[in-house]
């Protein structure tokens, strides 16, 4: 007994949609195994933090020697 069209028609939609799960399972593993393999990125990370602290050091040097800091408000004595 031949198939209609709408019964095909819903078999390529089914397999179309297997195939989408399929593809974004293994985008996903993809992802997954270049988060695990990728430790460059931990090392960078670590050396764009040490650059920003010796840079904010050197910030806070030449604050320091301008202008002298401001009290805080731990620093003034509360009103009684």
């Amino acid at each position: 007994m031949p198939r209609g069209r709408s019964t095909f028609t819903k078999r390529q939609k089914e397999q179309t949609r297997q195939q989408r799960q399929r593809d974004k399972a293994e985008r996903r593993s993809q992802r997954k195994q270049d988060k695990q393999t990728d430790p460059g990125s931990l090392e960078s990370l670590d050396e764009l933090r040490q650059n920003a602290e010796a840079q904010a050091s050197l910030f806070r040097m030449a604050h320091d020697q301008s202008v002298p800091p401001e009290p805080t408000i731990s620093d003034k004595k509360p009103a009684e």
